[in-house]
C-alpha cells in the first residue's frame, strides 16, 4: 500500500464565507463548512466561527485581469474537484496570514454579512438566598467582527442575548443555571440565521 499523504483541500474559511453569504445552500462543501462553523463555537475553547484571515482573498492564480473579490473567493474555494487517492505531486499550500483580519478591504456593504456574525458565550446562573434576595451571576461575553474582519470579545449580559436563544427568561428569581454558545448572523440577502450549543 502506498504511504498516506496529508489531506489537502479547499480553504474551509473561504467556503464558510461563500456559503454563509449565500444562506448555506445545500451542497457537500457548504454542509462541511457549516459543520466547521458550528464546531468552532462548541466549547472548549470557543473560537471565531469564521476565521477570515485564513482565506487568501487577495491571492492571485495567474488570471489575466483581477476578478472581483467574491469571484476570486469562489475560484480559490472550489478550484479543485474531489477525488479519492494519493496525489502524485504535492499540492500547493496557501500561507495563512498572521494579522487576523481579511487580506483585502472588506469595509464595503457587500461584506456586511461578516460583521453581522455575533457569538454570545452565555454563562448565567441565579438563585434566591435564604433571605429572599436574588443572587445572579452573569459572565456572558460577546464575540463580534470589526470592519476588516478582525474578531474581538467584549463583556455582555443575558439581556443582550437575542430572543432566538433557548435561554429561559423567568419573571421571578427561580433557580436557573444556563451555559451555551449562541451564534447568529444575516446572510448577504439579510436573512436571519442562528445556532446554539448548550453545554
Amino acid at each position: 500500500m502506498p504511504a498516506a499523504a496529508p489531506a489537502q483541500s479547499y480553504q474551509v474559511d473561504c467556503a464558510i464565507l461563500l456559503c454563509l453569504a449565500g444562506g448555506w445552500p445545500a451542497s457537500a462543501p457548504c454542509a462541511h463548512a457549516r459543520a466547521v462553523f458550528i464546531r468552532r463555537i462548541t466549547p472548549w475553547p470557543v473560537e471565531p466561527p469564521l476565521q477570515i484571515w485564513r482565506c487568501p482573498m487577495g491571492a492571485s492564480f495567474a488570471a489575466p485581469a483581477p476578478a472581483p473579490p467574491l469571484e476570486r473567493l469562489h475560484d480559490i474555494t472550489f478550484r479543485t474537484g474531489y477525488s479519492i487517492g494519493v496525489p502524485t505531486a504535492p499540492l500547493p499550500v496557501l500561507p495563512v496570514q498572521a494579522t487576523e483580519q481579511a487580506d483585502i478591504d472588506i469595509s464595503g456593504d457587500a461584506f456586511d454579512f461578516v460583521r453581522s456574525i455575533r457569538v454570545f458565550h452565555i454563562q448565567f446562573h441565579q438563585k434566591e438566598d435564604g433571605d429572599g434576595h436574588c443572587i445572579r451571576s452573569d459572565a456572558t461575553r460577546l464575540g463580534s467582527y470589526g470592519e476588516q474582519g478582525e474578531y474581538r470579545w467584549a463583556r455582555s449580559s443575558v439581556t443582550a442575548v437575542p430572543p432566538a436563544s433557548a435561554l429561559p427568561r423567568p419573571k421571578h428569581c427561580d433557580r436557573l443555571v444556563y451555559r451555551s454558545v449562541f451564534v447568529d448572523w444575516r446572510d448577504h440577502a439579510g436573512n436571519y440565521g442562528f445556532e446554539e450549543v448548550r453545554y
